[in-house]
């Protein structure tokens, strides 16, 4: 008989246990709801947007008619991430960094692509520095006045002018390369005194070249500095090649740089010629 009241006391520690634990999750539910409530209260709300950086191409009005909306959350609840890729999203905008600044503000510092050519057959599309496809459709598109609560501290940056910059096409993956072998290429013209207008990496590996006075220049396939190679003994050469016929590199119609240890040439009001460099 001694067993049941032991037993019985058991079953009243384990219910007070019980209780007590039910008590405690009960209040903790009730600070979590607190606390969700309370970040939800107007007072965290984002109350300002700084932006600085490269702005020439997002204006204030555009980033808060566009980007904003696609922030989720106020001041504390905020995903960094989210609001980064948001930020990122807006045209020219290569990468953003957001940051907390308490008690409301949000500050956004925007680097812009850095447009170096033109890409694509029609090019409608543009290439930076890094070899980077992106759009070069302005975000800021309406001209109105800068709203309250997002203020640009730097209203234009400095850019260069895109007028003289060449356009690149070929296979997207492959537009690191293309610009790669622009910039190695164009500068060999220069005993000639032409431009590399565009350079074309065709579907079989070869590449084609467009000049300034719209002759075209088909360069073959192989390694860049095959290409350079060939490239070089061109320019070194068809100058005076050109000059033997009476005229000037500007009359060089065409060239076929395919040949082994040649190229064929073609000048305006000649019949195509082959020179050995």
């Amino acid at each position: 008989m001694s067993g049941a009241p032991a037993m019985a006391s058991w079953d009243v520690r384990l219910m007070d246990f019980a209780a007590r634990l039910l008590l405690a999750g009960v209040a903790l539910a009730c600070v979590a709801a607190a606390a969700w409530w309370a970040l939800r209260q107007p007072v965290f709300a984002i109350g300002r947007i700084t932006v600085d950086g490269d702005v020439e191409h997002n204006s204030a009005s555009s980033l808060q008619a566009n980007i904003v909306p696609l922030l989720q959350g106020n001041f504390i609840t905020l995903q960094m991430a989210q609001a980064q890729a948001a930020f990122e999203s807006a045209p020219w905008v290569r990468r953003a960094v957001v940051r907390r600044e308490f008690p409301n503000l949000l500050h956004v510092t925007l680097q812009e692509h850095v447009p170096v050519a033109y890409w694509g057959e029609e090019g409608k599309q543009l290439l930076n520095a890094q070899g980077e496809i992106f759009d070069g459709q302005d975000g800021d598109d309406d001209g109105s006045a800068d709203p309250d609560g997002l203020a640009p501290e730097s209203e234009t940056a400095a850019s260069g002018s895109m007028s003289s910059m060449p356009r690149l096409d070929g296979p997207p993956d492959q537009a690191a390369e293309v610009l790669a072998m622009y910039q190695r290429l164009a500068p060999l013209l220069a005993p000639l005194g032409l431009r590399m207008q565009e350079l074309t990496l065709l579907e079989r590996g070869n590449w084609r070249a467009r000049l300034n006075q719209n002759a075209t220049l088909e360069l073959g396939g192989g390694t860049a500095d095959e290409l350079v190679t060939r490239l070089a003994q061109f320019a070194a050469t068809a100058g005076e090649v050109a000059a033997r016929h009476q005229r000037q590199p500007q009359a060089i119609a065409s060239a076929d740089l395919r040949h082994s240890g040649g190229y064929a040439l073609r000048l305006h009001g000649i019949s195509t010629t082959h020179a050995q460099p």
